[in-house]
């Protein structure tokens, strides 16, 4: 063998060392990630999932508003990429706790009895208008000391949250998508589709509690979203009783 010939045969042994490695550095960062992704949403291989939503009002058996509905395949493809599988239920047929799998909950609590009883138990200080007659204060959030109100189609607020079983290790978490509209329901989703890694990195497998902000949703739909503000601590800490109340 001449020296032409070795050289032209080291060279492609050297590319097919380099491209090897190339993939087998490829694969490891993208299993990391795959990884971090499961821990992150409590979703390792083949495992179950629950997507819960409210009906549409006054519609038929398992109808589901439109928005809603983009919402539910936002997070459908996010689980998919974590090789796990979801079952959609209706917020009424929903009779369990938290922990054994993870939960996707979607809608208000004034149609959603799911949200509702999270909300009660899980963020004591996070009061949400139901009221028919509360004009233009339906809709309204309280959080700790701070009132968001509703103003259709150009500011609206939506909570997202991520929440665990205390003192559990292996408790799967709760997210919870509570809108002022279903659109808002949507861009939640969306919001924790695009920056589900940057929130990992900050909060890590804890809970947290965020309030967004859609804006414009009339011209640019669920797209526009601001985050407020972390509301974890103030989420969490129950609100005092209205004085009529206490006065009783």
């Amino acid at each position: 063998m001449n020296d032409d010939v070795r050289n032209i045969v080291l060279g492609v042994m050297a590319a097919g060392v380099s491209a090897s490695l190339g993939w087998l550095a490829r694969t490891y960062l993208w299993r990391r990630r795959l990884r971090r992704k499961q821990v992150f949403f409590g979703l390792p291989d083949h495992s179950e999932s629950l997507l819960v939503v409210n009906r549409n009002a006054g519609g038929p058996e398992l109808s589901v508003m439109r928005h809603d509905v983009f919402a539910l395949l936002e997070l459908s493809a996010l689980i998919k990429d974590c090789n796990a599988h979801a079952q959609v239920v209706a917020h009424d047929a929903t009779q369990q706790g938290f922990g054994e799998r993870t939960e996707f909950c979607l809608g208000g609590p004034a149609s959603n009895r799911r949200m509702a009883a999270h909300l009660s138990s899980l963020l004591p200080g996070v009061r949400i208008n139901v009221e028919a007659e509360a004009g233009p204060e339906l809709g309204a959030f309280r959080i700790g000391g701070n009132d968001y109100r509703m103003d259709g189609g150009k500011s609206e607020y939506v909570l997202l949250a991520r929440l665990t079983a205390g003192g559990r290790h292996d408790a799967r978490p709760v997210f919870l998508f509570c809108g002022q509209r279903a659109i808002t329901n949507q861009a939640a989703t969306r919001y924790l589709a695009r920056h589900h890694e940057r929130l990992a990195r900050k909060h890590g497998n804890g809970s947290f509690v965020l309030l967004l902000k859609v804006v414009n949703s009339q011209a640019y739909g669920p797209d526009v979203v601001e985050l407020v503000a972390d509301v974890t601590r103030a989420a969490q800490t129950p609100l005092p009783e209205p004085a009529a109340a206490a006065a009783d």
